[in-house]
């Protein structure tokens, strides 16, 4: 086992054995993605497993939401699960949309 790094078993995060099979698991970016949505023309949202785990000493950080374009650009989040993952992505949808629609309502 590599400390730190973790490959994906369908939906659950499991320490890989060795750096290489981290890395070959690592090459398919298919692999590591739970969720993307455009967000109009303004952002981004991408919500995928990273392999490494961000908690550093606590509870595995293993997920992570981030934010590309529009007025949140650049906010991100991270998690323990993939269910996690997949609720906070949502959350995070919506937090973009919100933001854009008070854009629009105080430019009216």
């Amino acid at each position: 086992m590599v400390f730190g790094h973790y490959i994906l078993r369908g939906k659950e995060p499991v320490p890989a054995s060795d750096t290489l099979e981290w890395g070959r698991w690592f090459e398919n970016k298919d692999n590591r993605r739970v969720a993307f949505d455009k967000v109009e023309d303004e952002a981004e949202v991408s919500t995928v497993f990273v392999g490494l785990d961000h908690g550093f000493g606590g509870t595995p950080l293993l997920f992570e939401t981030m934010v590309f374009g529009g007025k949140l650009d650049g906010e991100q989040d991270r998690y323990s699960t993939w269910e996690e993952a997949e609720a906070g992505h949502k959350a995070i949808v919506g937090r973009v949309r919100a933001s854009m629609s008070d854009d629009h309502s105080t430019a009216a």
